[in-house]
This record gives structure tokens, C-alpha cells and sequence, in this order.
């Protein structure tokens, strides 16, 4: 049995080497569903249906427990899949499975709090800015806004919708254009809050491929949520409280693509560190 990791292209890799940083003996497939990419412009039907389908295909490959290495399936796709998908598929498996999600680990972490913390009184009245560089459908699902406001109010945060900026690193566009655009949503992000976020969450795991560009946009003062170590750090936790999940002992490493299979670009030989090359799905 492995662990799946589901994207809509390439950026769910972060989620991926991360995973494989923490837990280096355990089999691992990732599904890169560039057919159908960007989901970030998508419906939420549409959202919905593709990661369901995503995930079917790494159940049928021998996955039984799967990560949404995506913020927009993750936040539009994963609680539909939880509560009406995932209960008749175990069912009919007659064996374990399940579909986690990237968004819960990280709001964990900007908000010191377990995700069934709801309603916290905040111990503290200073007040922060957390800014989340987004898709336009998890920039609508408002999932950073509503469940951080729940669990620490002192927390503000402003989305910023980044329309075609994954498209633009999953085609493997030069650091130049890409830092361009990166550098128009940052300053648009300033402005709206008056200065600087405390805080930035790369909501699309897209953006983590070109981490350092945002980094290089922003202020020295302002933190950038490791999401990739936070979801490992969640997954390696999750795995010790369930210990009906067999990932495997032999650090298998496969990656499928619903698009044209083949070696990568740049970008994600800079995330990878070597070349790669997928296999078609």
C-alpha cells in the first residue's frame, strides 16, 4: 500500500518532498492531474468532481490514504468528498481510506490551535495580518478567513486572488514574468492593508514552487507559513493515531500525470533538486 498525493500539476511536489523528508521509508504515488489544469478558475462542481476523480485513481493504484496536495481541492473538494464520497467507497473496499487535506495543517500552525479549537478567546490583544496569496476558487471558499477568525479573532486576513499565476509556473514561465506578477499581487496586498502582513500563507502549493520569489517581493519582517512541513509534520502525527494505515517500507517513488507525460521544466527541477519525469496516469 503507498500514500497519494493528488495535485492539479506540479506544485503539490512541495507537499510531496516534504513528505518524503519525514517519512523516507514510506511508499508514495503522486498524481499530477494536468489535464485538467488550473482548477483554481474552475466551478466548484467542476472542483469537486475532478478531485474525486483524482482520488479514485489513486485508491485503484493501491492508496490508501491520500493527501490534496491543493489548496483549491482541499478547500472546495474536501469535506463534500469526506462526508458523501468516502464512507460508501470503504464500503465497498471493505478496508480503510481516506482523503486529508493541506488547509487544516496549515491553520494550525498560524493559529497555535488544534482545528476543533473553535471560538478561542485570545490570550492577547495584539493584533496581526496574516495575507494569503490565492486561486480565485479558494480566494471565494473565504476557508482561511472564516476558520481562522474562529479560533484566534486577533488574527486579520486578506486574500489576494492571483488569477493565472499557477498556470504561469506549471507551464514553466521564466523567473522574470513570474517574478513580475508575483511582485503586482504583492504590492496590491500592501496597499489594501496600509503595510506589510505579519504573516503570508502561499495558498496555492503552486506559489511554494517559486517560494523564494515571493520571499524576495516581501519585507524581511514578514513570515512565510512553511505549509509543506506543516502538512508532513500533520501526516507523520495522523499516521501514529491510526495505525490501520499501511504506507509501505520501501520508499517507492512514482509520479503519473493525466497530461502529457515526460520530463519536467525548470521550475520543478529548482523544487526537486533533478530531473523528473512522469509516467502517464
Amino acid at each position: 500500500m503507498a500514500i497519494g498525493l493528488l495535485d492539479s500539476g506540479v506544485g503539490g511536489l512541495t507537499i510531496y518532498r516534504a513528505v518524503t523528508d519525514l517519512l523516507p521509508t514510506a511508499d508514495l504515488t503522486y498524481l499530477a492531474d494536468q489535464a485538467h489544469m488550473p482548477y483554481g478558475i474552475r466551478s466548484g462542481e467542476d472542483i469537486v468532481e475532478l478531485t474525486r476523480a483524482g482520488c479514485q485513481r489513486l485508491f485503484d493504484d493501491g492508496c490508501e490514504l491520500i493527501i490534496l496536495a491543493c489548496n483549491t481541492a482541499s478547500a472546495v473538494a474536501l469535506r463534500r468528498l469526506q462526508q458523501s464520497w468516502l464512507p460508501r467507497l470503504r464500503l465497498s473496499r471493505g478496508r480503510p481510506a481516506n482523503v486529508l487535506g493541506i488547509v487544516v495543517p496549515t491553520i494550525e500552525v498560524v493559529t497555535g490551535r488544534a482545528w476543533n479549537s473553535h471560538h478561542a478567546r485570545s490570550t492577547t490583544a495584539v493584533q496581526q495580518v496574516v495575507g494569503v496569496f490565492a486561486t480565485q476558487a479558494t480566494a471565494r471558499s473565504q476557508v482561511y478567513e472564516v476558520e481562522i477568525a474562529k479560533r484566534r479573532p486577533n488574527i486579520s486576513v486578506v486574500t489576494e486572488p492571483c488569477p493565472g499565476l499557477a498556470a504561469l509556473i506549471e507551464q514553466g514561465a521564466g523567473a522574470q514574468e513570474v517574478g513580475a506578477v508575483i511582485d503586482h499581487h504583492v504590492a496590491a496586498m500592501i496597499r489594501r492593508i496600509g503595510g506589510p502582513p505579519d504573516r503570508v500563507i502561499l495558498g496555492s502549493t503552486h506559489y511554494q514552487v517559486v517560494a523564494e520569489l515571493f520571499r524576495r517581493a516581501l519585507p524581511d519582517t514578514t513570515e512565510l507559513v512553511q505549509q509543506p512541513r506543516a502538512t508532513a509534520a500533520a501526516l507523520e502525527a495522523y499516521l501514529a493515531r491510526h495505525p490501520e494505515f499501511s504506507v509501505g517500507k520501501k520508499g517507492l517513488r512514482r509520479f503519473l500525470t493525466t497530461g502529457v507525460p515526460g520530463t519536467q521544466h525548470a521550475w520543478v527541477e529548482a523544487c526537486w533538486s533533478e530531473s523528473l519525469s512522469f509516467e502517464s496516469a
